[in-house]
């Protein structure tokens, strides 16, 4: 089983590093029908997998698959924005590797979030930017309780919502 085990880490970090070269190369917002297609068909891919792996150890937790391999698994979760069945059970199974101390409550807050806004929902930490402002400043999705953003925000270990969004200008 490490061996198996081994092998889905170098999988899941492989994909996060095929997301992320993408990513880079702007695919994800581009004006490009072909590069969004490329882009959406990666996602895709990587959220079917990733359901895959679901099925087959619950979520990739750090102890089970590495580090850098279930921060891989986050990031899959947090892309599979076209499909919603595959975000939501990862979001619940984070869930419960973060009431297992298995796994981070910043990762869970995205993930949350992430999961929100594709839901059409107010996100609670504040970490989805829907646009950006005449001025060049990042808006985010709405809030559920705008005036606790920076006190939820901390409670998981994110830093305030004006020094993330600085990040962005």
């Amino acid at each position: 089983m490490t061996r198996d085990l081994a092998a889905l880490g170098g999988e899941l970090t492989a994909m996060a590093a095929a997301d992320h070269e993408m990513a880079v190369s702007g695919a994800a917002h581009s004006d490009d029908p072909a590069e969004q297609l490329a882009w959406r068909r990666l996602t895709a891919r990587h959220a079917d997998r990733l359901g895959e792996i679901m099925d087959e150890v619950g979520w990739p937790t750090a102890d089970l698959v590495g580090e850098d391999a279930a921060r891989a698994a986050w990031l899959v979760a947090q892309h599979a924005d076209r499909q919603l069945d595959v975000q939501r059970r990862a979001l619940r199974l984070l869930e419960q590797a973060v009431e297992a101390d298995a796994a981070g409550a910043r990762e869970l807050a995205f993930l949350r979030d992430r999961t929100l806004v594709n839901e059409g929902r107010e996100q609670v930490y504040g970490t989805q930017v829907a646009g950006v402002g005449d001025d060049g400043s990042p808006i985010p999705w709405p809030c559920a309780e705008p005036d606790r953003v920076d006190e939820l925000r901390a409670g998981v270990g994110i830093e305030p919502f004006a020094e993330y969004v600085a990040r962005f200008q």
